[in-house]
């Protein structure tokens, strides 16, 4: 794959006297949630006697959904509207009933999607509370008038993303000074904000750096960013009764503040995520 040490796996075997599962390849993004929820995913898999390995930290949609469709992986954490956008560009993600559709008719034919949770983490174009005041800015569109003399940041395929700066452009009508590539809403895009490298950034709504630090996630008015409910995606000759269950009952039992609570346990507390993921499957009776 690509980005830190993502072909590094760890394997579990199944729970002695368990039905024997097909084995699954459960992946992630290259940042923190991905990786918590994939470690989630695969904690509840094993729990049921899957045997599970991992593959986390992959990188971009760029480089995982590749190795998705070969079979290289056959499990990875998504987001509704931003994996329908990435698979179809004008798909409607407005709310989530149309994100979820529209992420079901544009998957390849080889994988399915699953039940998604009523977590949802967003992208945003965040400020600091700074430049928020300096310029009165509270939605996105409060953005066109100053954008010109703005440097914004974010990941690098939002250079050519439909839901990134093309998108931004097209439906906002927003023309910023330069675009910075960063990384995946994570610490380099936070300390370019914050030391003022950049004047805006692609940040997740989930991520407690933008109220350690005092910014502002402007309002999305036009749902560019559209409904981001968490789902998990699964190869569809893997997406047996037993696997399909315990991956739904993760749904089930995962909401935005618990998202938010166990990232921050992981970002900022720096807390193992396979441990943080094990410690909320057995207190939620998933292990």
């Amino acid at each position: 794959f690509s980005s830190g040490n993502p072909l590094a796996s760890s394997t579990s075997a199944p729970a002695s006297g368990s039905v024997a599962a097909p084995a699954i390849v459960v992946g992630s993004a290259n940042f923190p949630e991905s990786e918590l929820l994939a470690e989630i995913y695969a904690g509840a898999l094993q729990a049921k006697g899957v045997q599970v390995t991992t593959k986390l930290n992959i990188a971009s949609r760029e480089t995982y959904v590749p190795a998705l469709k070969a079979g290289e992986i056959d499990l990875i954490p998504e987001y509704t509207g931003a994996f329908a956008k990435y698979l179809n560009a004008d798909a409607d993600t407005s709310n989530e009933a149309a994100a979820l559709a529209s992420l079901k008719a544009a998957l390849p034919e080889n994988l399915i999607a699953l039940e998604p949770s009523s977590a949802q983490d967003k992208d945003s174009i965040t400020v600091t509370r700074a430049t928020a005041d300096k310029y009165s800015l509270k939605t996105i569109e409060d953005l066109v008038p100053h954008a010109a003399e703005m440097v914004l940041g974010g990941p690098p395929e939002w250079k050519n993303r439909a839901a990134g700066v093309p998108g931004l452009a097209k439906v906002y009508g927003l023309t910023f000074k330069e675009f910075k590539a960063l990384d995946v809403a994570g610490p380099l895009t936070v300390q370019a904000l914050k030391n003022g490298q950049v004047q805006a950034a692609n940040l997740f709504t989930t991520d407690p750096a933008i109220k350690a630090n005092d910014f502002v996630a402007l309002e999305d008015t036009k749902s560019f960013f559209g409904a981001q409910n968490v789902i998990p995606v699964l190869t569809k000759a893997k997406a047996t009764a037993e696997v399909s269950a315990a991956l739904n009952a993760v749904s089930a039992k995962l909401d935005t503040d618990t998202l938010a609570t166990l990232v921050t346990k992981v970002v900022v507390d720096k807390a193992d995520a396979s441990d943080v993921a094990a410690e909320w499957l057995k207190a939620g009776g998933l292990a």
